[in-house]
């Protein structure tokens, strides 16, 4: 099982996915899409993302907007698989 990061360690991993955001123990970024359908295909492209990694986000379609969120429920908070799938999907 992964471990869960510290605090410094997590301020570094941040630094490496500049458009995901903390909030508590989850990253977070939201992408505006042109398009339903544009949205809809992100959301598949990142699942094949999610399922080839075996680590799966929490995703909110609303019309053209995806929301994510990355943690390790497992962990209980942050570790490198969230860092790793965050920096995949860019």
């Amino acid at each position: 099982m992964p471990q869960k990061l510290d605090d410094e360690s997590i301020r570094r991993e941040l630094a490496t996915v500049p458009t995901w955001q903390r909030a508590g123990d989850e990253i977070r970024r939201s992408v505006s899409l042109p398009s339903f359908r544009a949205a809809l295909a992100f959301v598949a492209y990142v699942g094949e993302l999610a399922e080839a990694a075996n680590h799966h986000p929490d995703i909110d379609l609303r019309y053209n907007r995806v929301d994510l969120a990355l943690t390790t429920h497992s962990a209980g908070g942050l570790t490198t698989n969230d860092f790793e799938l965050a920096r995949h999907i860019g």
